[in-house]
């Protein structure tokens, strides 16, 4: 038993020391935003996406594109547009013409989204149709065409951003697509702090960079390692009590679910938290989940899985803030 205590213990140490070299280099071009890094980087370790929301000029996609640098992964970005088709996105079916024979035959030209880490800029400014195509990427990591699926390759994340202010020319991502995302990343606004060393990075002659250093393998076997930390039973039902108290139409929810939520949060705001409090566990080197790790992510699993009531919306609540009130009232 000691031995295997000791075995474990180290595999949350060399788990701490790999996350914390990503975030290291990450942060060499990054001006803080350290909760937001560790939110992204725990998406990816949980074999999750990230929904990324901020003002425009926070570093969103700066962000992703460090973290593609960062790993030695296949990167590709997807510029979201109105005009943007379903097959600009997975590919399409093309016909090709031998040269010498002239024999046609249809292939397969594969889109942007086969590859390891993408990047859906402005997800919000496509139709739901161009939307819903990532769907099945993003559940089942592969890409249907006629009767032909094809998988991607792991690891694979989508890492997409959208812009809270900018309503016009929009689309808001329904319930059903915002569901396929881990966590949703909210970007405060810098510091006059940050904004300081930003302007010291970015108006200088020498600009920082961010190195490879870890590929595909090393991110394989940190996702197997994050998946075998063990949940007590009664931190499993802390985190199933989260997600049934976002419910309004049962019988044991909190008054202010009741009065203020529309809908609550699917089964998969559950997987969010064991998978997000087990990385937190992790982190804090430990090989075992804390009440307190699936509390420090609900707001990440379960802000963008629950909608508001028109009296939620009217009284200007957010989601966070009814968040706020289920951790307070549940036990």
């Amino acid at each position: 038993m000691a031995q295997t205590q000791k075995a474990a213990q180290q595999l949350a140490e060399d788990f701490r020391k790999d996350f914390q070299r990503l975030v290291d280099e990450v942060g060499k071009v990054i001006v803080g935003y350290r909760d937001v890094i560790d939110a992204v980087l725990t998406s990816l370790l949980c074999d999750g996406h990230a929904l990324l929301e901020g003002v425009p000029g926070v570093g969103k996609t700066l962000l992703v594109n460090t973290l593609a640098t960062v790993l030695d992964l296949k990167f590709n970005r997807i510029q979201f547009t109105p005009d943007l088709m379903p097959a600009d996105v997975t590919g399409t079916s093309v016909i090709f013409e031998d040269p010498e024979t002239h024999a046609r035959n249809i292939q397969f030209q594969r889109g942007p989204v086969f590859a390891n880490v993408v990047l859906a800029d402005e997800i919000n400014r496509a139709t739901p149709k161009t939307q819903s195509a990532l769907l099945e990427a993003m559940q089942e990591q592969s890409v249907t065409s006629g009767n032909t699926t094809y998988k991607l390759e792991p690891p694979f994340i989508v890492l997409a951003t959208q812009n809270p202010l900018e309503m016009e020319g929009t689309y808001p991502l329904p319930e059903a697509q915002l569901d396929r995302f881990l966590f949703k990343v909210i970007f405060a606004f810098p510091s006059q702090e940050e904004i300081a060393e930003i302007l010291a990075r970015t108006t200088s002659v020498a600009m920082p960079e961010a190195s490879r250093i870890m590929g595909a393998k090393e991110i394989m076997a940190m996702r197997h390692t994050v998946r075998q930390v063990p949940v007590a039973d009664h931190v499993r039902d802390y985190a199933i009590r989260l997600v049934l108290n976002t419910h309004p139409e049962l019988d044991n929810a909190p008054d202010f679910t009741r009065q203020y939520v529309r809908y609550g949060s699917s089964p998969r705001g559950a997987q969010a938290l064991m998978l997000g409090g087990k990385l937190r566990a992790l982190l804090d080197n430990r090989f075992a989940v804390s009440k307190e790790d699936i509390s420090a992510v609900c707001h990440l699993a379960l802000r963008h899985r629950m909608v508001l009531n028109f009296e939620g919306e009217a009284a200007g609540y957010s989601t966070d803030d009814i968040l706020d009130e289920i951790l307070k009232t549940t036990r």
